[in-house]
């Protein structure tokens, strides 16, 4: 793997949707070399020549991509957009292990190489992610606004504060009875101190615990059905 670039190295992507300059993937999945393991493409039902949306999905600490595949396939395929499953360097993202590096530079190649297959619509990229994987998605989404339109925390348990672009809409769900992230030092922390910095922010509670209900899957992807304004 390459070294990271110093502007990696601050949670800063540089890969930006454009015309397609390589034919794009079949429908099904796909497998993209990582250092850490296989990124995951799921690519749906749908004409390349339509410019199509993008989520990518965090997983959380000692998840793969595969298995988190499940929590948004269902949708994926009902709302025909890329769903991209990146795979961490190491057990979790590396902001949590001590800093950015390692998987900014992964996430900005296959993220680079999704680009050149397909014409991604601009205004429909968005960032989601479970646990560990919601807390780098808000932080890493935060930090690259220009982006990513829309960030998705299911069950965040922390941001990690840093210069920040653009003005994504944030949707928060959380489990009340959540042990392993409790809601009270969690979200309820979290999405009180976005709004109060001016961001627009969904927040649904439920009454379970570690888990990512898929009602508040659909709920959160709602907006897929017409361009995201969240600059």
């Amino acid at each position: 793997m390459a070294a990271a670039t110093g502007a990696h190295k601050l949670g800063r992507l540089r890969a930006q949707p454009g015309l397609p300059t390589r034919d794009p993937l079949r429908p099904g999945l796909h497998g993209l070399a990582g250092p850490g393991g296989d990124h995951v493409l799921l690519v749906p039902e749908q004409s390349p020549d339509t410019p199509i949306p993008l989520v990518v999905f965090l997983h959380g600490s000692g998840g793969s991509p595969v298995r988190s595949l499940a929590y948004l396939q269902e949708e994926a395929e009902r709302l025909e957009f890329l769903l991209l499953v990146p795979k961490s360097f190491h057990y979790t993202w590396d902001v949590i292990l001590g800093g950015f590096g390692p998987d900014v530079e992964s996430l900005d190649r296959v993220l680079t190489e999704v680009f050149e297959h397909f014409p991604v619509d601009p205004e429909r990229v968005l960032l989601s992610g479970f646990s560990d994987g919601a807390s780098y998605a808000l932080t890493l989404g935060l930090l690259n606004g220009q982006l990513f339109r829309r960030i998705l925390a299911y069950s965040p348990g922390f941001v990690v504060p840093g210069p920040r672009t653009g003005r994504p809409a944030v949707f928060v769900s959380h489990g009340t009875d959540d042990p392993v992230l409790p809601i009270d030092r969690c979200s309820r922390v979290i999405v009180p101190r976005l709004r109060a910095e001016g961001y627009e922010v969904d927040y649904r509670e439920f009454p379970d615990g570690h888990v990512v209900p898929p009602a508040v899957v659909a709920a959160s992807l709602e907006p897929l059905g017409e361009p995201l304004d969240g600059r």
